[in-house]
This record gives C-alpha cells, sequence and structure tokens, in this order.
C-alpha cells in the first residue's frame, strides 16, 4: 500500500509539472488551449474557465494538455502549427525544464532536511586510507588529481572514479597551508569505492538553495555520463528501468522516509526532463529537431512524414519498454514474491 501511494504521489508530481509547463508556455505565447487534465482515463470533476477546461480524471497517473491543432489540422489562428515555429519550440520544451524545476524545488527541501556536505573533514574512520596518510578532521579538500574540488559531489565522483590499485594525488589545506597526500581507496559493504572520511555538514537556507541546483546539475552529469556509456556499448537493459523498476525502487525508497522519497523524486524529473530533450523520436527533442529544421528552412516538413518518423519512434520506445520491464520482473524475482 505505501509503494502505491508512493509512486502515485511521485508519477503524479512528475508528468504533473511536464504538462504544466507546456500548458502555461502554450497560454503565454498564445496558443488556445482545449483542456488541462490531472490524472487519465474518466472524468470525475470539469470546469470550464474561459476557453480551457480543467479536468480532475479518474486514473492518478500523471495529466495532459490538449492544444487546439497539436495532433489535428485546424484553421485557428491560435492553433499549435499558426503560431511561430519559435513558440512552438519554447511550449515543446518547457516541459522539461519544469521537471528540472521541480527537480531544483525538491532538492532544495532535501539539502534543507539533512544539510549540505562541505568539502571540510569533520571525521577520519578510523584504520581508514585517509587516516593511514595521515589525514585529519579539519582538513579541507582543494582538489584531487588535479582537478579543482567545488562540492561534496565532486569529491565522491573523484573517489568513485578513481582506478583500482592506483592513489589518488590530494591536495588539503590545513591552517592556511597546503598539503598533498596520494591516498588510496577501499571497497566498503556497498561495493563503492571510499577513503573514509565524513564531511562537515552545513545547515542553512542559502546553502540549501545551493545544494539544491547542485544536486540537480550533478544528476544532470550521471545522465551525460550514462549517455556516452551508451555510444560506447557499455550499457544493456539492466542498467536501464522502466515502469515496474522504479515502482520497485520507489517503494523501497519510502521505506526510509519522506527525505529519501524526495530526493528519488528529483533523480526521477531529471531523468524525464533529460530524456525527453533527447533527439529521438516520439519525444520532446525531435519535435523541437523538426522545428528547427522548419526554422532553417522556412517551410515545416511535411506533417505526414513527420508523423510516420514519430510512429516508428513510438513502436521502437515500447519495444524497448517492454525488453526493460521483462528485465525488471527478472532482476526483482517479482513472479517468486
Amino acid at each position: 500500500m505505501l509503494t502505491a501511494i508512493a509512486a502515485i504521489f511521485i508519477f503524479l508530481m512528475v508528468i504533473l509539472f511536464h504538462e504544466f509547463g507546456h500548458f502555461i508556455v502554450a497560454k503565454m505565447v498564445g496558443i488556445k488551449v482545449n483542456e488541462f487534465s490531472i490524472g487519465m482515463g474518466p472524468k470525475i470533476f470539469q470546469k470550464k474557465k474561459d476557453e480551457t477546461k480543467y479536468s480532475i480524471r479518474a486514473l492518478p497517473i500523471g495529466g495532459y494538455v490538449s492544444m487546439e491543432g497539436e495532433d489535428e489540422n485546424s484553421n485557428d489562428p491560435r492553433s499549435f502549427n499558426n503560431v511561430p515555429a519559435s513558440s512552438r519550440i519554447a511550449v515543446v520544451a518547457a516541459g522539461a525544464i519544469m521537471n528540472f524545476v521541480l527537480a531544483i524545488i525538491v532538492l532544495v527541501v532535501v539539502s534543507f532536511s539533512i544539510g549540505m556536505p562541505t568539502t571540510t573533514i569533520s571525521e577520519i574512520i578510523k584504520n581508514s586510507p585517509a587516516e593511514k596518510v595521515g589525514i585529519k578532521s579539519g582538513d579541507t579538500i582543494l582538489s584531487i588529481n588535479d582537478k579543482d574540488i567545488k562540492n561534496w559531489d565532486s569529491i565522491v565522483k573523484q573517489i568513485n572514479e578513481s582506478k583500482p590499485n592506483e592513489k589518488m594525488k590530494m591536495v588539503i589545506s590545513r591552517n592556511g597551508n597546503k598539503i598533498d597526500y596520494f591516498v588510496g581507496t577501499e571497497i566498503n559493504e556497498d561495493n563503492r569505492a571510499i577513503i573514509g572520511i565524513v564531511p562537515e555538514v552545513e545547515k542553512t537556507f542559502v546553502s540549501s538553495i545551493k545544494g539544491g541546483f547542485q544536486k540537480t546539475g550533478y544528476m544532470l552529469e550521471l545522465m551525460f555520463d550514462f549517455i556516452k556509456m551508451a555510444f560506447r556499448g557499455k550499457v544493456s537493459t539492466n542498467d536501464l528501468s522502466g515502469p515496474v523498476g522504479v515502482i520497485y525502487t520507489i517503494g523501497e525508497a519510502a521505506k526510509y522516509g519522506i527525505v529519501n522519497l524526495l530526493y528519488l523524486m528529483g533523480f526521477i524529473s531529471v531523468n524525464l526532463g533529460f530524456f525527453n530533450l533527447l533527439p529521438l523520436p516520439a519525444l520532446d527533442g525531435s519535435r523541437i529537431v523538426f522545428l528547427l529544421i522548419e526554422i532553417i528552412r522556412g517551410k515545416p516538413i511535411n506533417p505526414e512524414k513527420e508523423g510516420f518518423v514519430h510512429f516508428i519512434g513510438f513502436v521502437l520506445l515500447m519495444a524497448l519498454m517492454i525488453a526493460v520491464t521483462y528485465s525488471d520482473i527478472i532482476r526483482f524475482n517479482l513472479f517468486r514474491r
């Protein structure tokens, strides 16, 4: 029951923010919006204000925006296809942008709740690699392997990217003096590389806002790293999660409290925004590409040809979704539960 409530909450918020982005920018650029719906399926409540119907539907799994002329021909001068291509690009991109906004908001809350780890060390774990080389509490990490350190996430990233059996060069600030250390890593029980340091935590409103942006930026970096790995052929269906895997992960996060759930919401929202902007058929990124081509050519591409490309992309995405869902079911042994 907890998993179901948590999953509905996250999916509803993430998709609702996405669709609200399309809705609000469509209104701003003058496109006629016929309906803005919270939820899908049978209608529970509907109220019309001016030209737009505002609906609540039975299935709380997202929402949608119905714009005049978006999926059909329309002679209305305020239809989607009759406004400038630049305005349409803004409308299409707004959904993903709002996902990033949602991520920043929830990650600011997370940062305020748990505090923002700094680059200054508060504790050294006994018998850890850091203690063995002489690193002390109160030291501030300035750089690792000649890469400047600006926040705790960059420290974690450098440690995770370190090569086994190779020591990292760390530049430490202690009492105004710079000291070089060469420290190796060890693998903990979670199979992660560590050096045995605990950061000082800062808990202020300003640091929380900064933390929200930093965490969102870090998640975006992970997305770009994932794409690089995909191009190198280092990604399989086991590295992806479909709805089943996401719901399972949400259920696990919900067991550990609202902060973990909000962090996961931020991560899922960044994922949705990022992948929607990829230039893949059937995604918002592909529609933006077609609109950019329209601006360059001075005329739109044949709607039937564009529709065919999106249809093929949709079929391929559904095939991938089925494969990933099957992989999730096997990975989590759902048939044996």
